[in-house]
């Protein structure tokens, strides 16, 4: 019997190495929250696949798992609207994984440009884990085991949308059917926002990213270590705002549009210092994230809680990706007792 239809049908996660940051509210969480009212969705914790560049760090990863699923329920997604599940906990994903594994070759996954960026940043050189080469499969597991067909992702994803589209479309031809289906990216209309120190995206794990749970004081210091003009030394100086962290972020906090023209203006004509800038962005952040840290705070009063809603959403979870594994395995003739 063919699995009922979840479409439309989101998908999204993220890898539990850490709170979440600025760059992921502005990124997908926010299209996550908009999409919970109007879509089914799936929001998972990936600590399988955050194990793959962590070995000796595994406690981190698990300890993280409640932590992002705090920023989930600080932000705004409902669990009632979203089904929010821990990755690990789910083993047909796993077994999944292994058949699409089958129908990619080693050169491939090699190619992939995400993977290739990744492994320069980590350093691996030949030296790469095997399970860190093959996480696009992983994640195109997790992607087809609930049917998803949209994704909201960041564009230094879409290599993964990709591969998942061909994976499922040699899967479907292997077996000469359409079992698997595939989907589309969702981009945030917002630009990714730098690291503090303007030289990556911002990330955890290059230190340059402001924590959604981060103290006032945090919040502060980090705003005043941002890159600006290096050669803007004084006040009265001209400055440039193209590649100006502060101004990157202004661009995306600053409801205000007309009163963020002029400030470009002033401080491309001179005599706009940066710490006038920094004090306007210091007051945006401690507006956004003052009440995010407070729900965080009443949400983590009660972990037992947390653990229970995220049960209850992996048993769900495990539901939807078993009957997807049912009709794989029958699709490949594994279907040996009926």
């Amino acid at each position: 019997m063919p699995c009922p239809t979840l479409e439309p049908t989101v998908l999204t996660g993220d890898r539990p190495t850490g709170p979440l940051h600025l760059g992921h509210f502005v990124g997908s969480l926010r299209t996550r929250i908009e999409l919970q009212h109007e879509t089914r969705q799936f929001l998972f914790l990936a600590d399988a696949q955050a194990l793959t560049d962590n070995v000796g760090r595994h406690q981190k990863v698990a300890d993280n798992v409640v932590e992002v699923a705090l920023d989930y329920l600080a932000v705004g997604i409902d669990p009632d609207r979203s089904t929010i599940f821990i990755q690990s906990q789910v083993p047909e994903l796993a077994e999944l994984s292994q058949y699409l594994l089958n129908l990619v070759t080693v050169s491939r996954l090699e190619r992939n440009p995400t993977i290739k960026e990744e492994i320069r940043q980590r350093g691996f050189e030949r030296d790469i884990p095997a399970g860190f080469l093959t996480y696009p499969v992983s994640q195109a597991a997790d992607i087809t085991a609930f049917k998803a067909t949209r994704i909201p992702v960041g564009d230094d994803q879409l290599p993964m949308i990709e591969q998942t589209n061909e994976l499922v479309r040699k899967f479907n031809n292997a077996v000469g059917r359409d079992v698997l289906l595939e989907c589309e990216a969702i981009l945030s209309s917002v630009p990714r926002l730098p690291g503090i120190d303007g030289k990556a995206k911002m990330s955890k794990s290059l230190g340059n990213a402001i924590a959604l749970n981060a103290s006032e004081d945090e919040i502060t210091r980090a705003v005043r270590m941002m890159y600006t003009d290096p050669n803007h030394l004084r006040a009265q100086d001209p400055g440039q705002v193209e590649g100006n962290v502060v101004f990157a972020f202004l661009d995306v906090f600053e409801p205000d549009a007309e009163k963020l023209s002029a400030l470009k203006a002033h401080y491309r004509r001179g005599g706009l210092g940066d710490s006038v800038l920094k004090r306007i962005l210091d007051r945006h952040l401690q507006e956004l994230l003052g009440p995010i840290r407070t729900e965080r705070r009443r949400f983590a009063n009660d972990r037992e809680e947390i653990l229970a809603m995220l049960r209850k959403g992996t048993v769900r979870a495990r539901e939807v990706a078993a009957c997807t594994l049912s009709e794989v395995k029958a699709a490949l003739g594994l279907n040996y007792f009926g």
